[in-house]
């Protein structure tokens, strides 16, 4: 097994219509506004950007988004990212009831060297503390979506 190697899915019940949760989605720029964990977001262009997050545990990832798909008749939006962590992310919108599913999916391999180092003992924590950011994402962005 790859210590260093995550695969992380979330899924966010949102109440609010698929449309206007995938129009907050791929504005990565406005994601420290409703989520606190993610610090800074400098755009790279008009397909890219550099990201600065910092969860509970005192650490910050910095990584470089390239957008790889933006199809909002499918409802995805997919990344690759390079940096502290290397891999991709996608988010997938699906209509539910009067809501929206947003389902997260993430495959990514640690590559800041503390973290590599912890990689054995820290792994449980290193995989709480990303599901306790995906929890205040998903608050913050109800929250968010609740006020637009």
């Amino acid at each position: 097994m790859d210590w260093n190697h995550y695969r992380f899915r979330s899924l966010w019940a949102l109440p609010a219509p698929a449309p206007a949760v995938y129009r907050a989605l791929e504005r990565v720029e406005d994601y420290p506004r409703w989520w606190h964990q993610v610090r800074q977001v400098t755009r790279l262009g008009a397909a890219g950007g550099l990201v600065r997050i910092r969860s509970l545990l005192p650490y910050d990832l910095t990584t470089t988004l390239r957008e790889r798909r933006r199809d909002p008749a499918a409802g995805v939006l997919e990344v690759a990212l390079s940096g502290d962590v290397e891999g991709w992310a996608r988010w997938t919108v699906i209509p539910r009831g009067t809501g929206t599913l947003a389902r997260y999916e993430q495959v990514v391999e640690v590559r800041k060297p503390l973290l590599r180092r912890l990689a054995v003992p820290g792994r449980p924590v290193f995989r709480a503390n990303h599901a306790l950011m995906m929890r205040s994402g998903r608050r913050g962005l109800a929250a968010h979506l609740a006020t637009v």
